[in-house]
């Protein structure tokens, strides 16, 4: 079975017709259960989200903040398994139609079998996967292993990759760019940051790929801020905290709608700023 990679492609066009940026949000599979994880995916969808990434929780998340590494280790103290985050990528996907990649180290797909990542991840619907620590020098059998299922492979760049390191990544990446904001970890911050802009701009004169920020992103304001000059807009601890915050599972959903709804309007929004085209 191929899996998703064209419907993402899509999605992130008809954003680009629209004239607006797409609302991309994250979620760790297992978080706060595996079964309310998934109702959270499905609520995020329901409330505005475009595309969704569903995280594998790992032990030593390096690049995640301590609002996701919290969401993590309560899955995995749930005993979350890759099976889980399958299960999470099938039925959210069966119920919305919509694109859903898995975030992961790589450590835990090297483990499991690339090839029968790749395929089983396909099965269950999935468009792709993010793998923010798979240097692209040995990410060939990856690349091949999504390629021939279907599956979009999308790496990071970052406000520290030279333009030639740019040139090199996005030469081999699928589906979209993810570009991080500013060196650091995931987590909301008051601002995003001008480097955002100048990394978008840097990573746009190598590819024709969608360029989407991720890292600080929490409210509307700074989603139409994003929103001016990237083709995405990537959140995922603002999302995370609104499970965390809450006193139970459904106001937690009615939370992380009601943020993918203001969320979705602010990437609507042009900041007083016209977008950049290409």
């Amino acid at each position: 079975m191929s899996g998703n990679i064209e419907l993402l492609n899509g999605v992130l066009a008809a954003a680009k017709a629209e004239n607006r940026a797409a609302l991309v949000g994250y979620l760790p599979a297992g978080f706060p259960s595996v079964d309310g994880g998934i109702a959270a995916v499905k609520a995020m969808f329901e409330g505005g989200c475009d595309v969704v990434e569903v995280g594998l929780p790992h032990s030593d998340p390096v690049l995640d903040g301590p609002v996701i590494q919290t969401a993590d280790d309560i899955a995995l103290r749930g005993g979350v398994r890759i099976k889980d985050v399958l299960r999470t990528v099938r039925e959210a996907h069966a119920a919305t139609g919509a694109p859903v990649l898995v975030m992961t180290y790589w450590n835990p797909v090297d483990r499991y079998g690339t090839e029968r990542f790749a395929a089983d991840l396909a099965e269950a619907g999935g468009a792709g996967c993010i793998l923010p620590d798979l240097p692209v020098e040995e990410s060939e059998v990856w690349r091949k292993a999504a390629e021939l299922h279907g599956l979009a492979t999308v790496f990071v760049v970052a406000p520290s990759s030279r333009d030639e390191r740019l040139a090199k990544i996005t030469a081999v990446g699928t589906g979209f760019v993810y570009a991080a904001s500013l060196m650091g970890v995931t987590g909301t911050r008051v601002s995003v940051g001008a480097q955002a802009a100048d990394l978008v701009q840097r990573t746009r004169a190598t590819t024709e790929l969608p360029v989407c920020v991720g890292l600080g992103v929490s409210n509307p304001e700074q989603a139409a801020e994003v929103a001016a000059f990237a083709d995405g807009v990537i959140v995922g601890s603002a999302f995370v905290k609104r499970l965390l915050d809450a006193p139970d599972l459904e106001t937690g959903l009615a939370g992380v709608r009601e943020l993918a709804a203001d969320l979705s309007a602010g990437v609507r929004t042009r900041a007083g700023a016209v977008r950049q085209s290409r």
